[in-house]
């Protein structure tokens, strides 16, 4: 199996590697999207973060990775109680999926040779406390992309058909990458994402090389290329699990509440979603570097993320979305 290139030697991309970062850290943010031009590492950075994150303990045989006996589900018949190690899952989920492939369903075979009503899982199963990828997202047919967002806002997927009614734990993150030139989402899909990121090829001759030796380097001595940058990725990593150690300690004032609110108000957001995604990274972020307590500046960094994406089209203003949102910022907190 190819290793992946390494997190941390990705050149620039920094607002897509901090959302990568945030999901890591909260889960519950929503997932990530990530439109922009080919070949700008949007698939690279999914499968080098999974990489770099340690490895998760699961039941051995159980089919959604449970961590424990108890939450291995009772259609799955798993008896024993030992446990493996292995990779966090990063499942890709294919353009023309069906939705019996996605949630699970009748497994036939076992119906039609043995008599038997089985369940046979789904990619959402094997997703389970890892990644859930979808490469050109905005091609993905409106009924499957409501179906995953749902099981990611639940955390469980449910399957009644066919006289089965199956419950399992379904938490993910999602990550939908596309080129906005084949088509954009549903502004209702849109907002269900947590974070939003816009990545451009660099236009910048010395970083474009530096992207070019890095991926060569990579290609032609994969080992001695990882090995090099081996430290920097275990010090995201510290920095990952620390964070997710304090997140539910770090604070947020009534006074972040209240900025959260207006940002949102301000830029004309429907629902709460949009503060609720706000503090969250936030919070995410503050304990990502080591602070107690949420502040401005890291509001001021996520907004972008997690916002740009909610706004309503403004036929009259010519400026982009990440443009309003950084004007707003500096109107609402200064």
């Amino acid at each position: 199996m190819t290793a992946a290139f390494p997190f941390s030697a990705i050149v620039g991309q920094e607002q897509m590697k901090l959302a990568m970062i945030l999901t890591a850290i909260e889960p519950r943010l929503g997932g990530v999207l990530v439109f922009g031009d080919r070949g700008t590492g949007k698939s690279t950075a999914v499968r080098s973060l999974a990489a770099l994150l340690p490895p998760i303990t699961a039941i051995k045989g159980c089919p959604v990775n449970a961590a424990t006996a108890a939450d291995c589900p009772d259609w799955a018949g798993i008896t024993t109680t030992d446990t493996i190690e292995r990779p966090t899952p990063v499942i890709d989920l294919p353009l023309g999926v069906t939705e019996d492939r996605v949630t699970g369903a009748l497994d036939i075979e076992r119906a039609l040779t043995q008599g038997e009503k089985a369940f046979q899982p789904g990619l959402l199963a094997r997703a389970n406390r890892g990644y859930l990828y979808i490469d050109e997202v905005n091609l993905l047919e409106d009924h499957i992309v409501d179906l995953l967002l749902d099981v990611a806002q639940s955390g469980e997927n449910v399957v009644e058909r066919e006289g089965l009614s199956i419950r399992h734990p379904a938490r993910f993150v999602l990550v939908g990458s596309g080129n906005p030139e084949e088509g954009e989402l549903r502004p209702q899909l849109l907002d269900r994402f947590g974070l939003s990121v816009e990545v451009t090829s660099p236009t910048d001759i010395d970083e474009r090389i530096e992207v070019i030796r890095r991926r060569d380097a990579f290609d032609m001595t994969p080992d001695a290329f990882l090995a090099a940058w081996q430290d920097k990725d275990a010090a995201i990593r510290d920095r990952i699990l620390s964070a997710r150690a304090t997140l539910d300690s770090t604070e947020a004032g009534d006074a972040i509440l209240r900025d959260c609110a207006k940002l949102c108000v301000a830029l004309g957001a429907d629902g709460l979603r949009g503060e609720l995604t706000l503090l969250r990274a936030a919070r995410a972020l503050a304990a990502y570097e080591g602070a107690d307590t949420v502040s401005r500046d890291h509001l001021r960094a996520v907004a972008p993320l997690a916002l740009s994406h909610r706004l309503r089209r403004d036929p009259l203003d010519e400026a982009g979305s990440g443009a309003r949102v950084a004007r707003c910022v500096a109107d609402v907190l200064g």
